[in-house]
């Protein structure tokens, strides 16, 4: 599931590379997929229209077009964008494809055709877009804005951070790195984190998600549409040392996720292992 380090990649990847140019053909428009906001018939809206910018909300990708219209693109869980030649060979999942006047063609992929592409002119019309929290990388974002946010969230503290409502942009993969930096225990309940608990969960977001970014744009290149994780300390590393202290990762599998974490960094009351 493409989270907020891929997601903002992705957009500096289309500002350096696709803004400035028009899409002059549309093809393979998915029904499921594809929510056409603006009424009538989805390749011809989008044909002729230049892609004006590209930016980031939360886990949305939002690539600004002329004529005041956007496309609002969710990703869920496998959604993929991908920037490639005309000539390179069509995957089996795509419900959408750009060429671009440069020659390239940008794609839309879902093996499980749970995300979705809105095109509208107000992205206040997109499901679950304006219920979104603050981006958790909003410098308005504040360790006193965080607290209060908190305080309203009494449940486990990696459901809150993959909570949209909460904050904007967290998935299941940085919300175990960023508990593994801070050395919080995922299944504390918010009334037994302690006040230097919160700070570091405050400090980990941004160091977290920042250095993530970094290393994705020395790796990702072109390839906006693969999903890089193997430079993750815990998330997806079951039973493999954590890195600080030796202790075999411990891998949880509760409330629909996969959970990773270090047990004697991480402590906490034990759940059974998968």
């Amino acid at each position: 599931m493409p989270e907020l380090p891929d997601i903002e990649v992705i957009s500096e990847f289309l500002a350096a590379h696709v803004v400035g140019q028009t899409i002059i053909a549309v093809d393979h428009v998915g029904a499921i997929v594809v929510r056409n906001l603006l009424g009538g018939d989805t390749a011809s809206v989008l044909s002729g229209r230049r892609i004006a910018s590209s930016r980031r909300r939360g886990k949305f990708l939002i690539p600004d077009l002329d004529q005041v219209a956007l496309l609002a693109i969710n990703f869920m869980l496998s959604g993929r964008l991908m920037y490639c030649s005309a000539s390179t060979k069509l995957r089996v999942h795509t419900y959408l494809v750009l060429s671009l006047s440069g020659g390239e063609q940008l794609r839309y992929t879902d093996q499980t055709q749970m995300g979705k592409i809105y095109l509208t002119e107000d992205v206040g019309k997109v499901p679950t877009f304006s219920e979104q929290g603050p981006d958790a990388l909003d410098p308005a974002l504040t360790l006193a804005v965080f607290r209060d946010r908190l305080r309203r969230h009494p449940g486990e503290i990696k459901g809150s951070l993959t909570n949209q409502a909460f904050l904007a942009g967290i998935g299941n993969a940085y919300a175990d790195e960023i508990l593994y930096r801070a050395r919080v225990y995922p299944f504390k309940r918010r009334s037994e984190l302690e006040a230097d608990d919160i700070e570091r969960i405050y400090a980990a977001i941004g160091t977290v998600l920042t250095e993530a970014m970094a290393t994705l744009r020395q790796r990702s290149g072109s390839d906006i549409h693969l999903e890089l994780r193997d430079f993750l300390l815990v998330h997806g590393k079951a039973s493999q040392p954590c890195p600080r202290c030796g202790t075999s990762i411990s891998q949880v599998a509760a409330n629909q996720r996969i959970t990773n974490f270090c047990r004697s960094c991480q402590p906490g009351t034990l759940i059974r292992q998968t």
